[in-house]
């Protein structure tokens, strides 16, 4: 869920049964470390990750769950807070801390490595659990282009994936579609041109349904005119993100770097 709880003065940032937010993302991932990172930039795009710099380390604050909280628990995570210590404070399952340490603890070990001593099994490893880019860039000191262009020199690219929407009962046909570096084959091949539409991401107050509209118009605009045609939006809200919209519906991240890998 997205909240903009900062944009109201005298509303309580605790998250309780009462519907708070104003919008949700979906994001899929091979493993737990990818689909959370890629699903903390898809709320917000001025968060590169699993964050552990945004906020400060409060034991009040991991108490009740807040819009902010998994920045609290990075930071936590990065002073050394136990697993067992996060989770009597938290009660959040250990599974998913464990996961959470996982990526700080990746990030910190990225930290005290050189952007050109960065070798093929540590990106693919920092890709493998969801860091972008952007993220491995700052933690290795360098730039987003930089880093893709190492990532291009190793060889190193995401595969296509269909979601499974029949547990492999028989072969996946559906139009979902991810990006996953879990994994070495696509599910399609690319033989046609398609033109690519870039939907409008979460909802949040002052952009809502009427841009998923425009999006959905140009789509069956493309499609009068006899173009094969790319939705890439994160959002399940949405109708463009229906199976039946495009030809190809990548449900993934609209950044820099995902819009140019597809």
């Amino acid at each position: 869920p997205r909240w903009d709880l900062s944009k109201f003065s005298r509303v309580s940032t605790k998250i309780g049964s009462s519907m708070k937010s104003v919008g949700e993302v979906m994001a899929i991932g091979r493993k737990f470390e990818e689909a959370f990172q890629k699903a903390l930039r898809m709320v917000d795009e001025s968060v590169n990750g699993f964050d552990p710099y945004i906020k400060e380390v409060d034991d009040e604050e991991l108490k009740e769950p807040t819009d902010k909280r998994m920045f609290v628990v990075a930071a936590a995570l990065r002073q050394g807070y136990s697993v067992d210590r996060l989770y009597d404070l938290t009660k959040i399952d250990r599974w998913f801390l464990q996961k959470m340490k996982n990526i700080v603890d990746f990030n910190t070990s990225l930290e005290s490595i050189d952007q050109n001593n960065l070798s093929h099994d540590v990106l693919l490893r920092a890709k493998q659990i969801g860091f972008s880019d952007k993220q491995i860039a700052a933690a290795v000191k360098s730039t987003e282009l930089a880093i893709r262009k190492q990532r291009q020199d190793f060889r190193i690219t995401p595969s296509v994936k269909q979601i499974d929407t029949v547990a492999a009962e028989w072969p996946a046909t559906t139009n979902y579609l991810y990006l996953t570096y879990n994994a070495c084959s696509n599910d399609l091949s690319f033989d046609e041109e398609h033109t690519m539409v870039i939907g409008s991401g979460v909802y949040r107050i002052g952009s809502s349904v009427e841009f998923d509209w425009c999006a959905v118009g140009c789509l069956r605009e493309l499609r009068k005119l006899g173009k094969k045609t790319i939705m890439v939006n994160y959002n399940p809200e949405t109708v463009s993100t229906d199976y039946d919209m495009s030809d190809r519906l990548y449900f993934e991240e609209i950044s820099f770097e995902v819009v140019m890998d597809i």
